[in-house]
């Protein structure tokens, strides 16, 4: 898969998790993909205070972007 391809399947996923965040006041932003592996997020809205915004990320985030790109090895939130 092509960096391009990874970008755009990550964006897929990002898409598809968007309106659950977006139903709670949240959202979630695409920072950077490096070395095809490690993809870096930023967590927004009602989702940069919430309690469970680690395990959103990581049960949520992290699974369905692995489900389309699953070279993808980490996801990490930066503020």
């Amino acid at each position: 898969m092509t960096s391009e391809e990874i970008k755009n399947n990550v964006e897929k996923a990002l898409d598809e998790i968007r309106p659950f965040l977006q139903s709670d006041g949240g959202d979630i932003t695409l920072i950077s993909i490096d070395n095809d592996s490690s993809v870096k997020v930023r967590l927004e809205g009602n989702c940069i205070g919430c309690s469970v915004n680690q395990m959103t990320l990581k049960s949520g985030v992290e699974m369905t972007i692995k489900k389309y790109a699953p070279q993808i090895e980490e996801v990490i939130n930066v503020s």
